[in-house]
C-alpha cells in the first residue's frame, strides 16, 4: 500500500471540510482519572455521534483532558486508552476519524492510527520546534514518516504551523516555518491556528502560510464559530472546531448539537 500523497482530497471531498474535536475525559494515568473507561467510550461515542447528526465531515480524537501532558513519548495506558476510544467512535460514525496525541506523541498516534483504522493524525511539532510548557518540543518528522511507509498505511499527516500554547525560537518567521512543514517534513496538511484553545486566528498568519506554500490544503485550528466562520474559511481550506460546539462553550464539556449545528449551517452558508 503506497502511503497518502500530500492532500486530504481523497479523506473528506468537501471543499471546506469541518473536523469536529472528540475531546477525551482525562485517562487511566492522568491526574484527574475517574476510574472508568466506560465512562470515557461512553462520552466520545455521544460526541461522534452528535458531531455526525450536525454534518460535520471528519471527527479527531485527542486525550484533551491529560494534563499536565508529557512532552514527548506518552505511557503505554494512554496509547491503550486512546485506541479503545478510537476503535468505539470508528464504530459509532460512518465519517474519517483523526488522532491527536498530546502533546506530541505522532509516532504513537500514526500507531493508534493504523491499529484503528483512523484516516489521519495532528502533529503540533512535526518539523523544528517550540518552547511550550512542556519545555522544548522538537519534531520527529523523519520517525514519523518512516513509520508510516514500513506500516504501509495511508494515514494523512496534518501538521501544526507555530502551534497554540507554544512560542516559536527567536527569528523563526511563520511562512518559513509552514514551507519546511510541506517540503521538508512532507505533511499533507497544514494548520494554524490562534495562540490557545478557542483563540481567534489571524488571518495575516493565514495568507502568510498561503503565499510561503500557496499549494498546501491550510486548515484553521482554533477560534472559528458561527460568527466569523465566513469570513474565516474564505481564507482557509477548512477548519478544525472544538471549544465553539461543546456546552457552554467550553473545552472539555461535551459536544452540544445546538452549537454544532449552527456552526455547519454558518459555515456552509459561507
Amino acid at each position: 500500500m503506497t502511503p497518502t500523497p500530500q492532500g486530504i482530497e481523497t479523506i473528506w471531498p468537501a471543499t471546506k471540510p469541518l473536523i469536529g474535536m472528540i475531546h477525551l475525559l482525562p485517562l487511566p494515568g492522568a491526574p484527574a482519572w475517574s476510574g472508568s473507561m466506560d465512562t470515557v467510550i461512553e462520552r466520545a461515542v455521544a460526541d461522534a455521534e452528535t458531531l455526525t447528526e450536525a454534518g460535520f465531515d471528519a471527527v479527531m480524537v485527542e486525550n484533551y483532558s491529560d494534563v499536565p501532558f508529557y512532552r514527548g513519548p506518552v505511557p503505554a495506558e494512554t496509547v491503550a486508552a486512546i485506541t479503545a476510544s478510537v476503535v468505539a467512535v470508528r464504530m459509532a460514525t460512518s465519517l474519517p476519524v483523526g488522532v491527536n496525541v498530546l502533546r506530541n506523541d505522532a509516532l504513537a498516534a500514526v500507531g493508534i492510527a493504523a491499529a484503528s483504522g483512523a484516516r489521519f493524525v495532528r502533529v503540533n511539532v512535526h518539523t523544528g520546534s517550540m518552547w511550550t510548557d512542556q519545555g522544548m518540543v522538537e519534531g520527529r518528522a523523519a520517525e514519523t514518516l518512516r513509520l508510516r511507509t514500513g506500516l504501509g498505511q495511508d494515514i494523512a499527516i496534518l501538521c501544526d504551523v507555530h502551534v497554540k500554547h507554544a512560542t516559536p525560537p527567536v527569528g523563526a518567521e511563520i511562512g518559513t516555518t509552514a514551507a519546511d512543514g510541506w517540503h521538508r517534513g512532507l505533511a499533507d496538511a497544514l494548520i494554524v491556528s490562534g495562540v490557545g484553545t478557542g483563540a481567534p486566528t489571524a488571518l495575516g498568519d493565514i495568507e502568510a502560510v498561503r503565499v510561503a506554500v500557496p499549494e498546501a490544503p491550510i486548515l484553521v485550528g482554533s477560534g472559528v464559530t458561527p460568527q466569523n466562520a465566513a469570513g474565516v474559511l474564505a481564507h482557509a481550506n477548512g477548519a478544525i472546531v472544538g471549544s465553539a460546539v461543546m456546552v457552554d462553550g467550553v473545552a472539555g464539556s461535551g459536544v452540544d448539537l445546538r452549537r454544532a449545528s449552527a456552526l455547519v449551517t454558518a459555515a456552509r452558508r459561507s
